[in-house]
């Protein structure tokens, strides 16, 4: 199957980092999402219970990013893209972490992963 739901540059603010200053206050973070699905009957029946609800998945990430305090880019991508295998079952995932001026003279840096439902962990981050 080659339909996806995507979202790109998803802001959000979130306490991630290793320096002392990062773990006190809130910086933004971007996130894009590439999730498979099968858009025909979507298409034939114009009604959001036969797609995945995208909204929905937004939602939850942004509470779940909320409520996070971990210190790599790394370790939230990994989170994000566990919840949604497991909430969402989705067959996989391709996720993006950026941090949008975290060093100077890039527009940002971050990590991309790419995770199936085989690589669903029993002891996620």
């Amino acid at each position: 199957m080659s339909d996806r739901i995507f979202l790109r540059d998803l802001r959000t603010e979130a306490i991630i980092g290793i320096y002392d200053w990062e773990r006190k206050i809130k910086q933004t973070i971007s996130i894009d999402l590439e999730l498979p699905t099968d858009v025909r009957r979507a298409a034939r029946t114009d009604k959001i219970e036969d797609t995945l609800d995208y909204k929905k998945i937004t939602k939850r990430m942004l509470a779940f990013i909320d409520d996070s305090h971990y210190e790599l880019v790394e370790t939230l991508a990994e989170a994000l893209a566990q919840l949604i295998l497991r909430e969402f079952g989705c067959e996989w995932v391709k996720l993006s972490v950026n941090k949008p001026g975290a060093i100077r003279g890039s527009r940002d840096v971050g990590v991309m992963i790419e995770r199936t439902r085989a690589d669903l962990a029993t002891d996620a981050p």
